[in-house]
């Protein structure tokens, strides 16, 4: 499958707070677009939903720092894989019983 650049031009304000919200999904900006227009593609309609959210709905700052240095350990090898949920659940209540 090829692949082609697509660049916006935004207000850096408006780029910066999206950025956040998506980095609460654990998204990145790009990601978050390739999901927009799959869905667009999927659903032959334009995925938006006008509904008024909250701030408190999203992570706070002390949590989004958390996500992304939990991120950042996972990606540099620093966490343990498992295999399977059940592995991953008995070593956490291994954790949780030391």
């Amino acid at each position: 499958m090829s692949t082609s650049t697509f660049n916006v031009r935004l207000d850096d304000e408006l780029r910066t707070q999206a950025t956040q919200i998506f980095e609460g999904y654990g998204l990145s900006p790009t990601q978050a677009i390739k999901l927009f227009f799959n869905q667009v593609v999927a659903t032959k309609s334009i995925p938006l939903n006008f509904d008024y959210k909250k701030d408190e709905f999203f992570p706070n700052l002390e949590t989004q720092q958390a996500i992304v240095a939990a991120r950042q350990e996972y990606q540099s090898g620093k966490l343990p894989r498992y295999s399977s949920a059940d592995d991953a659940m008995t070593a956490m209540a291994e954790l949780a019983n030391e």
